[in-house]
């Protein structure tokens, strides 16, 4: 029971924070904006695409417009020196994480000259771990995790004024999780191998508010706030192998409350002459909301699961610099750190988390005065991590590789 009871408490959410922001936060929605490591996004409204970090500004764009982009994200997550205190066996992984594409799409249209309504749906949160060993010395905390959310946010921004815009949306959250974990065997144990697996989704609803303030036409900032979404997964758990035979937790549908944490950003953006622009941003992500995840039995009752967390609030920093080469041609150049929201004691396989460095460049080509294409390059260096568990002790070293492509389409 006590196995089971570690799979269910870790796994509804552990999923990818081995990948590229704290916790398993998905900052990649702006091809664009990437190409600045994010630097300057809540106050940047340079196409349609920013509306995520800052509804307010879609003010600045006329018309109707259409944006479309694609993440190709490359994580890499090595386990090294795993040594199982049950067997003293070392080994290591060399793999956990796996590449993904997170699509980002947003439509807008100008009503007047005060009112823009857009619509946007992102990827904002998921990954995939995997560990392709059943017997690995950590398998009791976690084998294979998939989590996906898919947010649809309509929104609506109004301009008060020739230096104030405002705005707010309505993020209608789709989130669904996937887990499995199995029990290594112990030296010289024979038999089929116990796996476990639980799976749950919900669709659940939060809040954007946003502002932008233009000094000038060369300088503007922004702030931007983006609710924490409280989500109560359905589902159910089910296992396999003569460990888990007759196990009454097993086999039932189940329910778990998780919460994708609050955020708030500030940003801000300076043209320093018809060359060069620079940007700077800061966002705190909220993650103390999940503290710990509670699991109930559906069909046989009560909670049977509570795991602390203690998951802690993050920062993230960056600056920023593009250089307009010609009427056609803007390259981007940034730089961020991000910080872990996984402190040592609570560090598990399933989240390798650690601090990480982003060193980002870019590049924008109008096309036509419609037509605008972006592509982006990042590089993200973590910080090694360890865990030291019931059962296993391991080390991580954790990089990624991100790719950006958008287009903006002006009709």
């Amino acid at each position: 029971m006590k196995k089971i009871v570690t799979l269910t408490a870790l796994g509804l959410i552990l999923a990818s924070t081995s990948a590229n922001a704290a916790g398993f936060h998905l900052r990649e929605q702006s091809g664009a904006a990437l190409g600045n490591a994010f630097a300057g996004a809540t106050a940047g409204a340079e196409d349609i695409s920013y509306a995520y970090f800052n509804v307010a500004g879609l003010t600045r764009h006329q018309g109707t417009q259409m944006n479309l982009g694609a993440t190709y994200i490359a994580p890499e997550a090595r386990a090294r020196n795993i040594v199982s205190s049950t067997t003293g066996e070392e080994a290591g992984v060399d793999n956990i994480v796996h590449a993904a594409v997170a699509p980002n799409m947003a439509f807008s249209h100008q009503l007047n000259d005060k009112t823009t309504l857009a619509l946007g749906v992102n990827v904002p949160f998921g990954m995939v771990t995997k560990y392709d060993d059943r017997n690995w010395a950590g398998s009791g905390h976690g084998l294979t995790s998939k989590v996906t959310v898919v947010t649809t946010t309509p929104m609506v921004a109004y301009k008060v004024n020739d230096k104030l815009s405002i705005g707010a949306g309505l993020p209608i959250q789709y989130f669904k999780a996937k887990l499995s974990n199995g029990v290594p065997k112990t030296s010289g144990a024979t038999g089929e191998a116990t796996y476990t697996k639980i799976e749950g989704d919900t669709v659940d609803v939060g809040y954007q508010l946003g502002a932008m303030y233009e000094f000038n036409e060369n300088t503007r900032v922004g702030i931007n706030y983006r609710s924490e979404i409280n989500h109560k997964l359905k589902g159910e758990i089910e296992g396999q192998g003569i460990g888990v035979q007759g196990n009454p937790l097993l086999n039932q549908d189940i329910s778990a409350r998780i919460d994708t944490p609050a955020m708030l950003s500030v940003g801000a953006f300076h043209k320093i002459n018809d060359k060069w622009e620079v940007m700077a941003e800061y966002q705190k992500v909220f993650w103390n909301s999940f503290d710990s995840i509670d699991i109930y039995g559906q069909e046989r009752g009560g909670m049977f699961s509570h795991t602390l967390e203690h998951w802690e609030d993050t920062d993230f920093y960056a600056v920023g610099a593009s250089y307009n080469l010609d009427d056609k041609w803007k390259l981007r150049f940034g730089l961020a750190y991000d910080d872990s929201a996984v402190r040592k004691d609570y560090r598990t396989p399933r989240i390798p988390d650690s601090r990480r460095v982003w060193y980002s460049t870019g590049a924008s080509y109008k096309y036509s005065e419609n037509l605008t294409f972006n592509a982006a390059y990042t590089f993200i260096k973590a910080e090694e991590a360890e865990i030291d568990l019931e059962g296993v002790h391991a080390e991580y070293k954790n990089q990624v590789h991100i790719l950006g492509l958008s287009m903006n389409y002006k009709f």
